[in-house]
């Protein structure tokens, strides 16, 4: 190179071309410049091969433990990372072989936790769809065990010693909770609604009003979701005023449906109407057309009995005259992630039929956990103390004074100086939905700091060995008490390394 050309560097390359090519720059660098970030070819050389590190004493250990692949496949990932640290700087000598050991077995130590853990939820929203929404009753969690751990009656039916029924497990007890003829489950509301659908108006009209085509969590929507059943949407009204009128003039020889949707997640207010379901069910009954609601979070209980706002009872749409009811079963049911259908046995019994139903049936964990759930509504005179959701619901806010105040004396030792940690009111959610304009007076711990943000205290919490979730609110970290029974659980414990 001349004397006066520009200085250049040779960066991000492991390797140079040609045989004892060395990775050089030039002309020399000064110290703290790039040339101080880019490794020589013989630090690259230098790091042990995977078959060396397998022959310590220490791989000799995980390869018993953990098996071959799994050990290979750990102590090449840890020597890609050192390749990558070597190569922009951030390793600066490579490490014997008895290191790159002890990487690879933190790092298979590290990989045995599964990603799905326990987290408090401090968030004040009781069904957090994020969080996995309803906690089970200890009876259903018990029921989820033994059918994990056994072989048992699935499909199979000990009286007649034959093939039997899944949905036999639950359908008994949803017709006695709800009146209906018959009853059936998929693995959630969305997925018997597609069923439905599919079963009842492929290739034809459902009758559906404007006001009512919602979108639920995770951007799904209701005429998304009907298009995918194979019907076509026909919507009649508008978004704010739809009369029984406007459902019998759209009516034609194509028209296999009448669908009414349950707004759970959102309320029109102001100059508005909307047809009653029992005003659905006469025009279906003059026209010959069956009636569906898609209930959404599906109360089995009146919850105004609890001191709740009311939400539409299952047991009264069907006899309000609806053909089919469709709900969810771990939202305000309490159960786990499922969707029920119930309704007429002729219109159950073609579902139960369509080759759909196999391809979204519940499996025996599901199935477990769902007929625990409604064993307890059929013979539990307290459900508040069985159920974790109307527990949560219907929490006390004493209850709450006394676990914040014990909490708040924990926090103080745990966070040490600088904090400001103090109790004070605001309001839960129910979420998932599910009285969306409803909001549950609760009692929070607020936590501030003069050089720490909200964010930042956010993620101190986030990064505790059980993570605890809380929310950040006016420029606050709020950790929500309604859903917390022990003051420690709010204790953030550092995650092992």
């Amino acid at each position: 190179m001349a004397a006066d050309a520009e200085p250049y560097a040779v960066c991000n390359m492991p390797y140079a071309r040609g045989a004892g090519a060395r990775l050089e720059l030039y002309p020399p660098p000064k110290v703290g410049t790039i040339g101080s970030v880019v490794p020589r070819i013989e630090q690259l050389r230098a790091l042990p091969s995977v078959d060396r590190v397998l022959r310590t004493a220490e791989a000799q250990a995980a390869l018993a433990r953990f098996g071959h692949r799994y050990v290979t496949d750990s102590v090449r990932t840890i020597l890609d990372q050192l390749r990558q640290g070597l190569t922009t700087g951030a390793v600066a000598v490579p490490p014997p072989a008895e290191e790159v050991m002890a990487a690879a077995l933190a790092h298979m130590e590290a990989s045995q936790r599964l990603t799905m853990r326990p987290v408090v939820n401090a968030t004040g929203v009781v069904l957090h769809t994020n969080l996995g929404r309803a906690l089970l009753a200890d009876a259903a969690v018990q029921a989820v065990l033994q059918a994990g751990a056994h072989a048992v009656n699935l499909e199979y039916d000990l009286g007649r010693g034959e093939r039997g029924e899944r949905d036999a497990h639950v359908e008994e007890d949803l017709r006695a909770l709800t009146g209906a003829e018959a009853a059936t489950v998929v693995n959630n509301n969305a997925a018997a609604v597609v069923l439905a659908l599919n079963t009842l108006a492929e290739g034809r009209e459902v009758l559906v009003s404007r006001g009512e085509l919602i979108e639920i969590g995770g951007s799904f929507r209701i005429p998304e979701v009907l298009a995918k059943s194979g019907a076509r949407l026909r919507e009649v009204g508008t978004t704010n005023r739809t009369h029984v009128a406007d459902y019998a003039d759209a009516v034609t020889e194509h028209t296999a449906l009448l669908l009414k949707v349950h707004t759970s997640n959102y309320r029109i207010v102001g100059f508005t109407s909307a047809v009653s379901l029992p005003e659905l069910v006469q025009l279906g009954t003059q026209r010959g057309i069956p009636v569906m609601e898609d209930l959404g979070s599906g109360a089995l209980v009146d919850l105004s009995t609890y001191g709740l706002p009311k939400e539409p009872v299952v047991a009264e749409r069907l006899r309000s005259g609806a053909d089919l009811v469709s709900f969810s079963g771990d939202k305000l049911l309490g159960g786990p992630q499922a969707g029920i259908i119930v309704g007429r046995r002729e219109l159950v019994a073609r579902l139960t039929r369509n080759p759909l139903k196999r391809a979204l049936r519940c499996d025996k964990l599901t199935l477990a956990a769902l007929a625990a759930t409604l064993r307890l509504y059929r013979t539990t005179p307290d459900l508040r103390a069985v159920l974790p959701t109307l527990r949560w619901l219907t929490r006390p806010l004493a209850e709450m004074d006394a676990v914040g105040a014990a909490a708040i004396a924990l926090l103080r030792d745990a966070l040490g100086e600088g904090f400001r940690i103090e109790l004070a009111a605001s309001e839960s959610e129910i979420g998932s939905g599910a009285l969306p304009i409803e909001n549950l007076p609760t009692r929070v711990i607020r936590i501030t700091h003069p050089h720490e943000g909200a964010q930042e205290i956010a993620r101190r919490f986030r990064e505790a060995e059980t993570p605890i979730i809380g929310r950040v609110q006016a420029g606050s970290f709020l950790l929500d008490l309604r859903g917390i029974f022990c003051p420690e659980d709010l204790v953030p414990k550092n995650s092992p390394e």
